[in-house]
């Protein structure tokens, strides 16, 4: 099968999130399956492309009242995988992928507008793919293109869409006003398809257009259709419930595992879990804790500092947390006021709480290999990745039970020797600070805590098995192309 993704970010390219994790791993497990994978991605300022070759000169975009004229880089092949990148600098030739400190960019809708139409004209030159496989708002135009604009392109009269969701909270939403500018069909301003309440929605319009629509994670794909995590698209997911499943993201062990990990001071595995100890110490070390008591259990956060990661818990119970037998190590940015507080706790708190507010892979790791704990206590969660990666390290996540963090954490039951985690269900600081009480408690028992930590080190959440899901949706969306999903709204 011909496949082709179009995202915003990938790694090792371009990364603000988890959705770069999964379009960086996802299209070279279906390559290992034997089909013919290529990704479009922009062309950042940050993206390094040292043996890049032009693919396609020029492309001609109309756009307002003129034409733009893009080019397309053709990255090479990784892993069986060809990589294409949409080159504009005037879009995309910027110091961040998305926006500053101060906000997004102004012209986001023209950036990812003009990307999407872009991918379109280069796969007519370069090839048109049986799938396109869409990702959040910033490719989400794709899906509603073909059925508004190129229905009736010979390249693309048998292509079928898959978008998949990441995170229902960021949808595109921009002014009407941007419809003409993107030389859209007003058309496409009505319920329906993609206006709401008063604005247009990116992210809606691929729920409507797209033939299939994933999640990643089986629970997330049955949240988003309830008020609570709907974000207002409950009913549009609701109405094509029978076109959306979730898949549960994989996690590329060649990258997060302590049996093969380039960043820690040592490599160990369920068999030998005596690397672990000196990974601890090398991790206090890196966020210069001096003379810490390595007896004391180490809690890590990699995150972004937002409310929906669960900051606002957070920052109810951190004074109090601090007081109890154990060292927090951060890493992350974002909101303000959760930067200060542990800026704040640090300095009232040296030896016991840490932080970088930044964003560094190679502390990242480190965080994973010599955390004795990895803290999520989100207040929604698609998927989640650390957690995943933490069970391979032997870290046990403290997470709440939302989304992905509920189907892969198995709440610990000492007594049988079961589970893998710690997890909480009622979104509140006490509830938070009396799961990590527990976890705390547990550590204290040290058989039963390496019982604790082999069980995750020996689960498997390997891309392949859910690589075979993601064909079984393809092959369901090439078979439904004789039932347009816009036409039928």
């Amino acid at each position: 099968m011909q496949i082709a993704f179009a995202a915003s970010e990938c790694v090792p390219f371009s990364k603000t999130g988890g959705l770069a994790d999964v379009v960086g791993a996802l299209p070279q497990a279906l390559a290992a399956l034997g089909h013919q994978v290529s990704v479009y991605l922009p062309k950042y300022r940050q993206t390094k492309l040292p043996d890049s070759k032009m693919a396609v000169r020029s492309i001609t975009i109309p756009f307002d009242d003129r034409y733009r004229f893009c080019s397309v880089l053709d990255g090479g092949t990784r892993s069986g995988v060809r990589y294409y990148f949409i080159d504009y600098p005037p879009f995309f030739d910027r110091d961040a992928l998305y926006g500053t400190s101060s906000g997004d960019y102004p012209d986001n809708a023209e950036r990812f507008a003009l990307f999407s139409r872009a991918v379109l004209e280069a796969s007519k030159v370069l090839g048109a793919p049986q799938v396109f496989h869409c990702h959040d708002w910033q490719s989400a135009l794709i899906p509603v293109l073909l059925r508004a604009q190129y229905a009736e392109d010979p390249a693309f009269r048998e292509v079928a869409t898959v978008f998949t969701i990441h995170n229902m909270g960021y949808q595109g939403l921009f002014s009407p006003d941007t419809l003409p500018l993107l030389t859209l069909p007003w058309d496409l301003f009505t319920i329906s398809k993609m206006e709401f309440f008063g604005n247009v929605n990116f992210l809606k319009g691929a729920l409507v257009s797209a033939d299939y629509i994933t999640t990643v994670s089986r629970k997330y794909s049955q949240e988003i259709q309830t008020t609570e995590f709907g974000f207002g698209l409950e009913g549009v997911l609701r109405d094509r419930a029978s076109r959306v499943t979730g898949i549960l993201n994989g996690v590329d062990y060649a990258e997060w595992s302590p049996e093969v990990d380039k960043f820690t001071a040592a490599r160990y595995s369920a068999d030998d879990l005596t690397g672990k100890a000196k990974c601890k110490q090398d991790l206090l070390s890196a966020f210069g804790i001096s003379d810490p008591d390595l007896r004391l259990p180490v809690i890590g956060i990699v995150s972004r500092f937002a409310a929906q990661k669960g900051f606002d818990l957070i920052s109810q119970i951190m004074d109090r947390l601090a007081r109890e037998e154990m060292i927090v190590v951060a890493l992350g940015s974002g909101d303000k006021p959760y930067e200060e507080m542990f800026v704040r706790l640090n300095k009232q708190f040296p030896r016991k709480i840490a932080v970088k507010v930044a964003y560094d892979n190679a502390l990242a790791h480190k965080i994973e290999a010599g955390s004795d704990m990895f803290l999520m206590p989100s207040k929604y969660e698609p998927c989640g990745l650390n957690q995943i990666y933490s069970l391979k390290y032997g870290t046990v996540p403290v997470v709440r039970a939302t989304g992905g963090l509920d189907d892969t954490i198995e709440p610990w039951n000492p007594r049988a020797g079961k589970g893998t985690g710690f997890k909480f269900s009622e979104y509140n600081g006490e509830a938070l600070l009396l799961t990590i009480k527990e976890a705390l408690k547990a550590f204290q028992d040290h058989g039963s805590w390496q019982t604790l930590m082999r069980n995750g080190m020996n689960k498997d959440f390997s891309w392949n098995a859910s690589a075979k899901e993601y064909v079984r949706v393809y092959e369901k969306a090439l078979q439904s192309r004789s039932a347009p999903a816009l036409a039928a709204v």
